[in-house]
């Protein structure tokens, strides 16, 4: 499995950005799919994943700002993320397993494949 993210940048707060994540697999639609990022000196951490039946899972940080969806014909996965804060600031990496349960959606070692991360850069 493959994962290529897209569509990170540089956005004043308060914009939006949307992350792109494609993966090179046949059964994409049994894959539970996420996003984490890392902020520099910081641990990864968690930020959305969407389930097999497309049930979203947001951290705090980020609910009712973000939004994950996935569409099975193209193997993609997105990320709508609105009303960006500073301490949105991160690379955002695209995560894939097909094993996983729910209760370890949020850890990160517990995905199989990681996509190479995208930068996102917020200003104030």
């Amino acid at each position: 499995v493959q994962l290529q993210a897209s569509g990170g940048g540089l956005m004043q707060a308060g914009g939006s950005l949307r992350l792109s994540c494609e993966a090179s697999v046949a059964s994409f639609r049994s894959y539970v799919m996420s996003w984490f990022r890392q902020a520099p000196g910081k641990e990864r951490e968690f930020v959305s994943a969407i389930n097999r039946n497309s049930i979203p899972f947001y951290a705090d940080s980020v609910k009712g700002r973000f939004a994950i969806s996935r569409d099975n014909a193209k193997n993609t996965v997105y990320l709508q993320m609105n009303s960006l804060k500073d301490e949105d600031t991160a690379v955002y990496y695209c995560a894939a397993d097909r094993q996983i349960i729910m209760s370890s959606y949020g850890t990160a070692d517990q995905y199989d494949y990681w996509g190479q991360g995208t930068q996102v850069t917020v200003s104030s």
